[in-house]
């Protein structure tokens, strides 16, 4: 089944999702940290905060996480300083955004607790069940075939491990929905391609944000998938859902 978001290409119909998202964020690592924190007045933290709440009973010497999409490796770094024990590798298919991850790294002394590679989200070459935890922060929507995806994630998972995925959504309640379209629609493109210089990313962010699957939807995709204990949780008026689940 083809979702909404997966027909939201950020350039044109004719090439592939997955190498326009790649050129995309490319095209906007120089920019992308700043305008995450100035475009969410820094709530972004928080809310991969309180995904952590949830994983650090998780962490020993012995647990190792992969974090998908993880672009310049905030959550990754994150998960670094709150879970010491924990050996995580980060992922990403732009190069660029990586190298800005390890040098934030770097500064902080955490190059040791994080390796960084270059993986394709659809084609992941690590082996079926190698990770306790597997998580995601505003990645998915950009994958090119969410179930494929969400696949990989459950293959290369332990069993009993668990997945933490968060993701951007449209408020549904009056008055915030009224107030998130015109922030999405006219705030954010411009104040996005003034900064970035890239006049399609932030017109293409907040269009997949509105077309990604709601809870029930999600939850029926990842049931489907094999995941089991599902829960989901809003953050911010609905402008933020984290997914947990089992495999």
């Amino acid at each position: 089944m083809k979702y909404g978001q997966e027909r939201i290409k950020p350039y044109d119909s004719a090439r592939a999702k997955g190498e326009q998202v790649e050129a995309m964020f490319d095209n906007i690592a120089h920019s992308y940290d700043g305008l995450n924190h100035l475009l969410s007045l820094g709530i972004d933290r928080y809310w991969r905060n309180r995904a952590l709440r949830y994983l650090k009973s998780k962490d020993t010497p012995t647990c190792r996480l992969l974090d998908i999409a993880t672009g310049t490796g905030d959550f990754a770094i994150q998960c670094a300083i709150q879970l010491p024990n924990t050996q995580i590798t980060a992922c990403d298919i732009s190069d660029k955004m990586m190298d800005i991850g390890r040098k934030k790294a770097a500064s902080q002394v955490l190059e040791h607790r994080i390796s960084w590679e270059r993986q394709n989200a659809m084609d992941l070459t690590y082996s079926d069940s190698s990770f306790d935890l597997v998580t995601s922060a505003y990645g998915i929507r950009n994958f090119e075939n969410l179930e494929q995806g969400l696949s990989e994630m459950y293959r290369v998972l332990k069993q009993n491990g668990t997945i933490a995925l968060l993701e951007l959504a449209t408020p549904s309640h009056f008055p915030m929905k009224q107030l998130f379209w015109v922030y999405s629609h006219c705030w954010m493109p411009l104040v996005g391609r003034l900064l970035s210089h890239d006049t399609r990313a932030y017109k293409y962010l907040p269009q997949t944000m509105e077309a990604f699957p709601k809870e029930k939807e999600m939850k029926r995709i990842l049931q489907g998938i094999g995941f089991s204990e599902i829960v989901f949780h809003r953050y911010t008026f609905g402008l933020c859902m984290l997914y947990l689940a089992k495999k």
